[in-house]
């Protein structure tokens, strides 16, 4: 299966939109395809609603943006893309028949993933070319932000196929979860759907309402499921001995009448009741504006599992470690008599302060990921702070020269000055790509920690090696006029 660089869209809707955002987001192209020339406006705008989010999700060095295009012509579509993710409506004879027709213009060594939230992809394959490289890959709402991709299988996909969108959607920051068997709804659905019909028999009962529900997960259960899911937390509830003891204690409850699986009659009284008690929880906000919400909440919570390094948040994290492992490898090499030129990004939107400037915050940001790719290039990354040695900052002195607005692509230049056993310093420049004017400079000294014993403590002969030999070579640069100079007020 062939490296994706391009990924076709077939339709559009709401999780389409989604899965152009996520893609463009991590730097790749996106046609989307859909026979009603309308939805190109729509899926412009679902990109632009999603990208603050997306923008605060991680601040790893981002690849260039992707770019976005969109053609009613669903064959020349599939003819251009490298992988192609179907997300038309649920109807199984369009589905079998568009699939089929896409399948004769794409390479057959393109995967093509159905989005379905629960059809079955032996089904889905009838008719195709080449089918073994059809799967099913059900994401989740707003998939922009949330990593889970269901991977499912059909009667003739190959093992190749499946493990080849897994590289894909990891690459793009998500969690593939291969499906053993392929069963009507997957796994997600199936458990969603028992709650769903619950909640539904509730209402028509008269037990509560949407609120009161919503309320019954959001300030208890949830926030359990958000980082253990349900059965690690009733693993948890059999105290020391665990799952064992919960089952022998709570089993019998199983077979008390709590609840209905099967769900009640859809009345209009009853779409009535749902509608207005999901009204009344909106409070006015609307649908854009409750996605922004959403969308909010969703970005801290990952943030915070990711100090945790447990559910979302290490998807996340690993999806930050493969940015920087990607940044470093992709900056370009010194030339011959200049300094280092070491990381390169565009400034966002939330990089912003009130006077319309880059934060100071993000000065320090955009010095450490230089740092970050110049370390990286030396051998320290994940295994090597995880063995129990990091450089740490010891002092860092900025000046700001010239200002760096919204949208800039600024770069970094780095200056080895000083190595010894224990220490290095080093000099960065900021400068705007535009024009290369010198924006700012940076002068810091790092010590090399044992995290362990928690003392400094020698460089290992790679790292020390690799600097030294830097520092002998910038030795031959002017040295910058700035290097060594402190803060002082002239006497008017």
């Amino acid at each position: 299966m062939r490296q994706v660089k391009t990924l076709g869209l077939l339709g559009t809707g709401v999780i389409g939109g989604g899965w152009a955002a996520r893609a463009l987001h991590f730097g790749i192209d996106v046609i989307a395809a859909d026979v009603k020339p309308e939805m190109e406006a729509w899926i412009r705008g679902a990109v632009a609603n999603a990208e603050p989010a997306l923008a605060r999700l991680t601040s790893a060095p981002l690849p260039p943006k992707g770019k976005l295009s969109f053609t009613t012509d669903l064959n020349a579509m599939a003819a251009q893309a490298d992988f192609i993710q179907e997300n038309i409506p649920e109807q199984l004879p369009l589905k079998q028949r568009v699939l089929a027709e896409v399948s004769r213009h794409a390479a057959a060594d393109v995967v093509i993933a159905s989005s379905t939230s629960g059809l079955m992809p032996s089904d889905l394959q009838k008719d195709m070319v080449a089918p073994e490289r059809l799967i099913v890959g059900h994401p989740f709402n707003p998939v922009y932000l949330l990593p889970l991709v269901e991977l499912v299988g059909g009667a003739r996909t190959s093992p190749e196929a499946i493990e080849a969108a897994k590289r894909f959607y990891t690459y793009i920051g998500m969690h593939g979860l291969k499906v053993r068997k392929e069963i009507p709804g997957h796994l997600t659905d199936r458990l969603q759907e028992a709650l769903w019909r619950e909640i539904l028999h509730m209402v028509n009962d008269g037990v509560a309402t949407t609120g009161e529900l919503d309320e019954s997960i959001v300030y208890g259960p949830g926030l359990r499921w958000a980082a253990m899911g349900t059965n690690q937390i009733y693993h948890l509830a059999g105290g020391e001995p665990g799952m064992r003891h919960m089952l022998h204690q709570f089993g019998p409850c199983l077979k008390w009448p709590w609840t209905k699986l099967e769900a009640p009659e859809l009345t209009e009284e009853l779409i009535d009741r749902m509608v207005e008690g999901t009204a009344e929880q909106a409070a006015g906000r609307s649908i854009r504006e409750l996605e922004r919400l959403r969308d909010d909440y969703l970005v801290a919570i990952q943030q915070v599992l990711r100090q945790f390094d447990i559910g979302a948040g290490r998807t996340l994290k690993a999806l930050e470690a493969r940015l920087y492992n990607d940044a470093a490898a992709k900056a370009p090499a010194a030339a011959p008599g200049a300094p280092l030129r070491l990381a390169e990004t565009v400034v966002r939107p939330e990089w912003i302060d009130y006077n319309g400037h880059l934060t100071d915050a993000r000065y320090f940001q955009i010095f450490g990921d230089a740092v970050d790719v110049l370390l990286r290039r030396l051998g320290v990354d994940e295994a090597y702070r995880a063995a129990g040695h990091s450089p740490f900052t010891a002092e860092t002195h900025v000046r700001y020269l010239a200002e760096v607005g919204q949208n800039e692509t600024v770069y970094v230049t780095t200056q080895v000055l000083d190595v010894d056993a224990k220490r290095f310093r080093l000099f960065h420049g900021l400068h705007r790509s535009r024009d290369g004017v010198l924006a700012a400079t940076a002068e810091q000294l790092w010590l090399h920690v044992d995290t362990k014993a928690g003392r400094t403590a020698p460089m290992p002969a790679r790292l020390h090696e690799g600097l030294a030999a830097l520092a002998a070579e910038h030795a031959k640069l002017p040295r910058p006029a700035d290097a060594g100079r402190g803060i002082s007020m002239q006497k008017g």
